[in-house]
């Protein structure tokens, strides 16, 4: 049963309950065995419908709030602050917001990441930039042109017996709305410029009584704090007046955005729909109080999981039927209907069905999910004998009281998102792409009609007015700049990379930089693949490796009668075990995980050597020249080659990428890369991956990894250890920058003190945190992408970090999203410019690609390797490996 909001409550909802005797297993079903007729789960609290919250219980609650002796009790009526007019209207809610919402307070204090101070010392002036030609954007953000000026007081509310609910917590509040005066209130926290009769450890106490089943709930609301317009803290409230609003367009919260089904688009020939939405966010920037705005869409699929299970059984011939529905069902993201809330499916539970009973309410009365869903949703649910999905919730979650594990009904769940199926389904994403991928123009077409959306709603106009709240009506300009395109240095030539940011052209006439001779390499081919296409294949790499001096000599041939993973390890195992080739090259029939795995994980882990797998369909397409050239360039750089270099102009300079990838395989563990730079030019490098189950051993693992890649540079440099390292870590949300300061970046200053024998702030290390995913856009002329080396680094930018963005790539469809860096340590000497430049430079130097990647090659190289080794090999590769880059 879905229980996030509205769920039947124990402390163990969705487990069997342990007074409840074991059932005998029913007939063979449709779906396998068939439930016995009375499997319970634990208790559960019982909820009202969602109109009728409560009501005030008199003898305790303060009445209406009015002047003299008959104010209520608890309330001391606040005087408008200097300067300012108090908000006129009645109390109000808002949705839980990331900025504050349920559980915010629970637990540990966290710091909150948008205000803590990692700006340096020696950039508090001013963190700009120079050089590069000057130009204006537009950028999707609208700026606060009035907001609350007074003092805002800071409540924390909590419910006896707890309410998880969050809209049965909102009622039960509302009903003393007039003694609480005007409020917003997002679940857990409420703020007023009234002063209640109460302080952080003396709560003010008001009863409501909810009518579903008549509870007496007690409301404590206690004194958290004070904000004040100049306090970091203060956009938080924005932030929820701005949810509040979004509310009043008739908008569907689904997590945490908002999102319009009116508007929805159906994609009929791939069972698909869009539906379109807003993300915004308050924040300070450099100097005044901006909201961002992104365009955002969800996938929805029209068909249920149930439909999924249907198809699967229908498929299935002679195999168990239950493996193959949880292959194709599990790790997917569905959504409720009545609900809209999201979740993750860890499990089919055969044994249960919708006929399947718990013990619901405060009496404990057996109820079947049939009865619950009709009776709470006037829902009928159709197939009485279906299974069960189980989803487990989180460990926040938890902490707030939910269930371990959520039970769902499949015929209500909707499946999210695309698969990988879905994803390399050419028309399928370009039918998408019409609707997602918006250009400029369009894009700020809809922002401003969003903007009129808002600004037109009678609703939200006196929202954001009873708070003082204006927003202006156009997007905001800033300035940027454009730095010149690079140099690409080759073996013989040096070319520019244009304003395009492509040399493509350039490597069919021009030398690699570093050249090595492959001559010791093995070609597997399998029967059900052409044998002449794919020695025509070999032609071509040969062919392309002399136009660009990389010598490669004939393979050996090795003929496979089957094309099973499991034949591509015998076979790797009975050549790799008499003698170690240069390089691998394994064809596969087809784009097959398991065989990539296969081979991937003989390779690196059991004989480690460069592997490279080719699929069959690439050996004689149109494009197969080209291919070849890009496989060669690949094959060159795994046996410890380079296609080519840039003047960096810095010596004694080591630059490091970190990024993180979850296993799917392995719940609770993710892998942490690490790729070092080597030598002057960044052609030469080292690699490390190592598992981690939490922050810490990331922290350790990060620091031991890091001073493994110290002695191999001075191992590579005449013993010297580098002069400067500049650190380039991806893979960090907002909540993780704290931790990333206080843990991960102290770990290494002591690592580096211990190896440079000297105190942590000697050695010269910059820190950076690199992040991809933001909503930013850029606009240049209303209808352009920014070109490539756009650098801002003022007006939306953070007034208490050292942060820039860079555009780093030549984008012609859809609206350029840049690279967003946040400096949190630095003392290696480079000024901002410097910096600035070095950082769009390093984008030039990812070698599977002849162009600009969104991120410093050494990030780039990282998430390679972190997504190689967590999602086909999932364990650590062999060192042998370390100093090649055989991920790519």
């Amino acid at each position: 049963m879905d229980n996030r909001r509205d769920r039947p409550a124990g402390k163990s909802r969705g487990r069997a309950s342990s007074s409840a005797p074991q059932q005998p297993q029913g007939p063979q079903g449709v779906w396998g065995r068939r439930p016995g007729p009375s499997q319970a789960h634990d208790p559960a609290q019982q909820y009202g419908p969602p109109p009728s919250f409560g009501r005030s219980v008199r003898p305790t609650v303060p009445t209406a709030a009015s002047a003299g002796d008959q104010r209520p009790p608890g309330v001391d009526r606040p005087a408008p602050p200097p300067s300012t007019v108090a908000p006129v209207g009645g109390g109000g809610d808002a949705a839980s917001s990331s900025a504050a919402g349920r559980g915010a307070m629970r637990g540990r204090r966290m710091v909150n990441p948008d205000i803590l101070n990692s700006r340096p010392v020696h950039v508090k002036a001013s963190k700009k930039g120079s050089g590069g030609n000057p130009i204006k954007l537009q950028a999707n953000f609208f700026k606060i042109l009035s907001a609350p000026d007074w003092c805002l007081k800071q409540y924390r509310v909590d419910f006896a017996p707890e309410e998880d609910r969050l809209m049965v917590r909102k009622g039960l509040v509302r009903i003393h709305k007039e003694a609480l005066g005007i409020y917003i209130f997002d679940g857990t926290l409420l703020y007023t410029v009234n002063r209640y009769q109460c302080t952080k450890t003396e709560a003010w106490e008001l009863f409501s009584e909810r009518q579903s089943d008549n509870t007496q709930i007690r409301i404590s609301i206690r004194l958290v704090g004070e904000m004040t317009k100049g306090d970091p803290t203060y956009p938080q409230f924005y932030n929820i007046i701005a949810r509040k609003g979004l509310e009043h367009l008739q908008l569907k919260l689904v997590n945490r955005d908002y999102y319009d089904p009116r508007a929805s688009v159906n994609i009929h020939e791939f069972g698909l729909q869009l539906w379109p939405g807003y993300q915004t966010s308050i924040r300070q920037h450099e100097r005044d109080v901006l909201m961002s705005c992104e365009i955002t869409h969800k996938v929805m699929r029209q068909e249920t999981i149930y439909h999924v299970l249907q198809r699967v059984r229908n498929q299935c011939r002679g195999g168990d039927v239950h493996v193959s529905c949880k292959a194709a069902v599990l790790n997917s993201r569905v959504m409720t209907d009545y609900n809209n809330n999201t979740y993750r499916i860890d499990d089919i539970d055969f044994s249960r069905s919708p006929q399947s009973t718990f013990l619901f309410g405060k009496d404990k009365v057996p109820t079947t999910y049939i009865q619950y869903y009709e009776a709470k949703h006037g829902i009928t649910i159709r197939d009485v004998k279906q299974p069960l999905l189980a989803s487990r919730s989180d460990q926040r979650d938890r902490r707030a009281g939910q269930d371990e594990i959520i039970y769902l009904i499949p015929e209500l769940c909707r499946t999210t998102g695309l698969t990988d199926e879905m994803r390399n389904d050419y028309k399928l994403m370009a039918a998408l792409a019409k609707h997602t991928r918006v250009n400029p123009d369009r894009r700020i077409d809809k922002l401003l009609m969003f903007n009129r959306r808002l600004q037109g709603t009678s609703a939200v106009v006196q929202e954001f007015k009873q708070w003082n709240l204006k927003l202006d009506t156009n997007l905001i300009e800033i300035p940027a700049r454009v730095l010149p395109p690079e140099n690409i240095i080759f073996g013989a030539s040096r070319e520019s990379a244009t304003q395009s940011a492509d040399w493509t052209k350039h490597f069919r006439c021009s030398r690699l930089i570093v050249c090595n001779r492959l001559s010791d390499w093995i070609l597997l081919v399998p029967e059900s693949v052409r044998r002449g296409e794919a020695q025509n294949f070999v032609s071509n790499i040969i062919k392309a490796g002399q136009g660009m001096s990389f010598f490669v000599s004939q393979p050996r041939v090795i003929d496979m009668r089957r094309d099973y993973a499991s034949d591509y390890t015998d076979e790797l195992e009975r050549i790799l075990s008499r003698s170690t080739p240069q390089l691998v090259c394994c064809v596969a029939p087809r784009s097959r995980a398991d065989i990539y795995a296969s081979v991937k994980k003989k390779c690196c882990v059991d004989r480690p050597v460069p592997s490279q797998v080719i699929l069959a369909k690439n050996l004689a397409s149109k494009g197969a020249m080209s291919i070849a050239t890009k496989v060669a360039i690949q094959m060159n750089c795994k046996i410890g080659g380079a296609p080519w270099t840039m003047d960096f102009g810095m010596a004694g300079l080591m630059v490091v990428g970190f990024d993180v990838c979850h296993d799917p395989n392995q719940r609770g563990t993710d892998f942490g890369a690490l790729v070092a730079t080597l030598d002057r030019g960044m052609t030469r490098y080292f690699s490390a991956v190592t598992p981690h189950r939490d922050n810490e051993e990331l922290s350790n693992e990060f620091s031991m990894n890091m001073v493994k890649a110290l002695r191999k540079y001075s191992e590579m440099n005449n013993g010297c250890l580098p002069a400067r390292i500049i650190v380039y870590r991806d893979g960090v949300g907002e909540g993780q920058i704290p931790h990333v300061l206080n843990h991960e970046v102290n770990h290494l200053n002591e690592a580096l003190a211990r190896v440079y024998g000297g105190r942590p702030e000697t050695v010269k290390m910059t820190f950076i945190i690199v992040t991809k995913r933001i909503n930013t856009r850029l606009f240049y002329n209303r209808r352009d992408n920014p070109p490539p080396g756009t650098v801002v680094d003022d007006v939306i930018t953070n007034p208490w970090r050292y942060d820039f963005f860079i555009v780093s790539q030549c984008v012609r469809q859809g609206s350029v999203s840049p690279t967003a860096y946040n400096v949190i340590q630095d003392n290696a000497g480079l000024d901002v410019s410097a910096l600035q430049r070095l950082t769009f430079q390093l984008t030039h130097m990812y070698f599977n690609w002849s162009g600009t990647v969104r991120v410093p090659a050494p990030c780039q190289y990282a998430h390679k390797l972190a997504f190689l080794v967590s999602q086909s090999i999932h364990r650590s590769p062999s060192a042998h490996l370390e100093s090649l880059l055989y991920f790519l």
